[in-house]
């Protein structure tokens, strides 16, 4: 299996130990050692959620530095259109875009634009014959990686082009390229101003994904945020910059991408244990009639990622109003692109989804269920409380951990009270 990289990390001076993360990590990527967490690197997605509940700050999302862009001659922003939702009383996206040229930026791409060409290529993909369905959407790096890991018979299912995201770099480049011929290649930075670790994870890792990424570095969304709220303040009138409609701005929210194909044979769901049931819910065919299905790792949506600023909710109800007077699309013609075999090769990816099982016990089959066996047999011993102070998310973790060699049975607390308990009784008795 090729090395992932990750941008979830752990400041084991600040974790205390607490289980916060160990019970919500839905891959169970988490064990608690020696009084501090640990992340298996091979199981975790970066979906984020141990950023969000951990109570010490523990955990963290690395990405680029707003500093760090400086390196680069020509600089293109790419704001996600969830960084609309951060700013309250905001009715107009050229002020952020004019505030991002304020801080620094040489140019601005908005992802949003490049979203309602996806949306109208994936409009024309679910029409062709002989796929899959449901169709998965893969602008969610969480939802691909997870599919990956646990999913192997819905890797199929996965939409095969690009993200926005990775559309808005290729276009920003090649604008940059054709209007300042001066420039090199290497002079030019295209930066993604991500809301989530998982983001960053893509770009550190898009051969993984099926292609080589057009982006050079990511900024935070809060670190931009912050840097923004300064400029914004100033009374200035924007450039005429923003070429988004609702369509893309709806993509910052769950159900936005669903909704723009035009089909009503669609599932939206956020939130990760929310996408853990749909998943499995797919997998077992209880949803026969389903044409597309849009997962979003983080609640309500983009707006919802580890590294925003706002309230998720709060957020989505900003970008409601701020849709209202926009037209539906900027970039796309339903009319004379109405043909579903109008996809250029250069927007799929090229090669799908594959199945990287992190689960496998041995590659011998044989040995495989001796394992399995073993660790069945130790699960039965266990009190099955999932209460997490062995340092395992649930009772079969531990017995599997034992199995492995990582934990010891005598570390069960329930355990450990009962012998606790009877060695107390055998002290009375001999009194």
């Amino acid at each position: 299996m090729a090395q992932y990289n990750h941008s979830v990390s752990l400041d084991a001076d600040r974790c205390k130990g607490c289980t916060n993360c160990l019970k919500r990590c839905p891959t169970e990527a988490i064990r608690i050692r020696d009084g501090k967490a640990r992340i298996n690197p091979v199981r975790c997605i970066d979906c984020g959620v141990c950023i969000s509940v951990c109570p010490h700050n523990a955990k963290k999302a690395v990405s680029d530095k707003f500093a760090d862009i400086s390196r680069f001659k020509y600089k293109i922003a790419l704001p996600p259109p969830s960084l609309y939702g951060q700013f309250d009383n905001l009715d107009d996206v050229d002020y952020i875009l004019q505030g991002l040229l304020d801080i620094g930026f040489d140019d601005v791409y908005e992802v949003a634009r490049a979203a309602e060409v996806v949306s109208g290529f994936t409009r024309l993909y679910i029409r062709r014959k002989g796929l899959p369905k449901p169709i998965i959407s893969s602008a969610c790096p969480v939802i691909v990686r997870l599919i990956s890991l646990r999913f192997p018979y819905l890797c199929e299912n996965v939409l095969p082009l690009l993200p926005p995201v990775e559309i808005a770099a290729a276009r920003a480049r090649q604008r940059a390229l054709a209007t300042h011929p001066e420039l090199k290649p290497e002079d030019i930075g295209v930066i993604f101003i991500s809301p989530c670790p998982a983001k960053v994870s893509y770009v550190k890792n898009s051969a993984l994904f099926g292609h080589e990424t057009n982006i050079d570095a990511c900024i935070s969304l809060s670190e931009i945020y912050f840097e923004l709220l300064g400029t914004m303040r100033a009374s200035k009138t924007p450039l005429p910059l923003s070429r988004s409609g609702m369509i893309g701005i709806g993509w910052a929210t769950a159900g936005g991408e669903a909704t723009a194909i035009f089909n009503d044979r669609y599932l939206a769901a956020d939130g990760i244990e929310n996408v853990f049931r749909v998943l499995e819910a797919i997998e077992n065919g209880d949803f026969p009639n389903l044409e597309f299905v849009e997962l979003n790792a983080c609640p309500g949506g983009c707006v919802g990622g580890a590294m925003t600023v706002e309230n998720p909710y709060i957020a989505q109800a900003r970008l409601q109003t701020l849709k209202r007077y926009l037209p539906v699309s900027q970039n796309w013609d339903f009319r004379e692109n109405d043909d579903e075999n109008n996809i250029p090769k250069e927007y799929f990816v090229t090669s799908g989804v594959e199945y990287s099982p992190v689960s496998a016990l041995a590659q011998d089959r044989a040995e495989a269920m001796r394992i399995m066996a073993e660790i069945q047999s130790i699960h039965e011993t266990l009190p099955e409380l999932d209460c997490g102070s062995c340092g395992a998310p649930t009772c079969y973790c531990f017995a599997e951990d034992i199995v492995k060699g990582e934990a010891n049975a005598e570390e069960c607390i329930v355990h450990m009270r009962e012998r606790l308990q009877k060695l107390l009784d055998n002290q009375n008795e001999t009194k």
